[in-house]
């Protein structure tokens, strides 16, 4: 298996004020981007608990003309 067919890049949006907090935390607790969402999909997959609470967050909606 080459290295490409291991990682899928994409391009997605985050939001703002969520990045810039999180870029400062994450600092502290060494997190990257990419660990936090392979392990929030790979979580997502495998955990029901965890999949209800990503569908049950209410202060973020999905619209796209906002950009979340």
């Amino acid at each position: 298996m080459k290295n490409n067919d291991f990682w899928k890049l994409t391009s997605i949006k985050v939001l703002v004020e969520l990045y810039q907090k999180f870029r400062a935390d994450s600092k502290v607790e060494n997190v990257t981007l990419q660990k936090l969402v392979n392990r929030s999909m790979y979580l997502y997959l495998n955990d029901s608990k965890f999949r209800d609470t990503i569908r049950g967050v209410s202060e973020l909606s999905e619209n796209y003309k906002k950009g979340y």
